[in-house]
């Protein structure tokens, strides 16, 4: 099987809203790329929102959709985040978090209504959001001595590659994201310096 070469997520941050019986269910769509990153908008969300009964969400990671998440957070079993995991199925996303903020309105809705409301929320948030198509790539942090700095970035610039992150010290790191039809012959290419070490940070 071909690995994909392409995903497709949220462009900005996207909003939706859906109102039943008092209660109001605000969806969150952003676009994240790991569990820890995850867990920063889910707290700042809480900060917003910290009046709100529940804040339920769902997330899918990777190029194979093989990371992902559903959460209650208090609200009957599989009644909010697995609805609001199945919108992202639905869109055929990756690499997004939806979170759906709940202010009880002083009425239960049930089991079936509350399925309905996180499912409309988190469909009205992608349906508001602007959907784009990226390419994959592997991230990779390369670790060198100072005395290899100048032909490493030759290296780098010869290749066209674009540095995401850089630290030039006694002890240098750069951060690159690698094009997935590149990383076998680059790989190959840096044996070549005698202080390069290579960390790959994942694939997205």
């Amino acid at each position: 099987m071909s690995l994909k070469s392409t995903y497709k997520t949220v462009e900005e941050i996207s909003e939706g809203l859906y109102k039943e019986k008092g209660s109001k269910f605000i969806a969150y769509a952003v676009a994240c790329y790991s569990e820890d990153e995850a867990k920063v908008f889910i707290e700042q969300w809480k900060k917003e929102h910290h009046q709100a009964r529940h804040l339920c969400y769902a997330y899918r990671f990777g190029v194979n959709h093989d990371v992902y998440r559903a959460n209650d957070d208090g609200e009957p079993n599989n009644s909010a985040g697995i609805p609001i995991l199945g919108q992202i199925q639905s869109f055929d996303l990756s690499n997004i978090l939806i979170g759906v903020v709940r202010y009880y309105g002083g009425t239960k809705l049930g089991v079936g209504g509350l399925i309905t409301a996180y499912k409309t929320a988190a469909k009205e948030a992608l349906e508001s959001a602007i959907i784009v198509e990226k390419e994959i790539f592997e991230w990779v942090k390369l670790k060198f001595q100072y005395s290899d700095m100048p032909s490493v970035m030759s290296y780098i610039k010869q290749k066209s590659l674009e540095i995401q992150k850089q630290i030039f010290e006694n002890d240098c790191e750069i951060v690159l994201n690698l094009p997935l039809n590149f990383k076998d012959l680059f790989k190959a290419d840096l044996e070549e310096f005698s202080t390069l070490e290579l960390e790959v940070l994942g694939i997205y």
